[in-house]
C-alpha cells in the first residue's frame, strides 16, 4: 500500500487528535469532580499545602501529603488518570489535625490536585505538577 504525502499528513493528524481527546476528557471530569464537591462555588487559593515530588521515578507508589488547617473535608485528584478520584477525607469535630498522607498511583506526568472545604463554608485549591518516568497505571 503506497500513500500519498496527503494522506500521510492527515493520517498523522487524526492520530495526534485521537492521543488528545483522552486529556481532555479527562480534565473536563477533574472540573466536573471539583464542581460537585464544592457545589458550584468559587475555589481560592492560598490555606492548603500540597506536598508531592517533583519527578517520580515509578507512578506505581508517588507519596503526597496534604495539609488544610481550619478544614472540613479534603478532595483529592490525578487529573490525567483513568479515574480522576483518589481520596475524600473527612475532618470531624474532634480532629487534632487537618492533615492527610498516602501513596498514589499516576498514569503518567500529570497534575495532583487537593481542593478542600474549609470551616467558614469557602473552598480553597492546590495544584502540583508531578513528573512521572515509568507509569503506574499500565503505561
Amino acid at each position: 500500500m503506497k500513500l500519498t504525502r496527503r494522506e500521510t499528513m492527515l493520517l498523522t493528524a487524526g492520530a495526534a487528535a485521537a492521543t488528545l481527546l483522552p486529556a481532555r476528557a479527562a480534565l473536563a471530569a477533574v472540573d466536573e469532580k471539583i464542581a460537585a464537591f464544592t457545589g458550584g462555588a468559587a475555589v481560592g487559593e492560598g490555606g492548603l499545602t500540597l506536598t508531592a515530588p517533583e519527578i517520580a521515578e515509578n507512578g506505581n507508589t508517588v507519596p503526597i501529603e496534604v495539609d488544610a488547617p481550619g478544614a472540613s473535608a479534603i478532595l483529592i485528584l490525578a487529573a490525567g488518570n483513568p479515574n480522576p478520584d483518589v481520596a475524600t477525607v473527612n475532618f470531624g469535630p474532634l480532629a487534632g489535625r487537618q492533615y492527610a498522607s498516602t501513596r498514589i498511583r499516576l498514569a503518567g506526568t500529570q497534575d495532583v490536585v487537593a481542593v478542600a472545604k474549609l470551616a467558614d463554608g469557602s473552598f480553597v485549591q492546590a495544584r502540583q505538577e508531578v513528573k512521572v518516568t515509568i507509569g503506574g497505571c499500565g503505561g
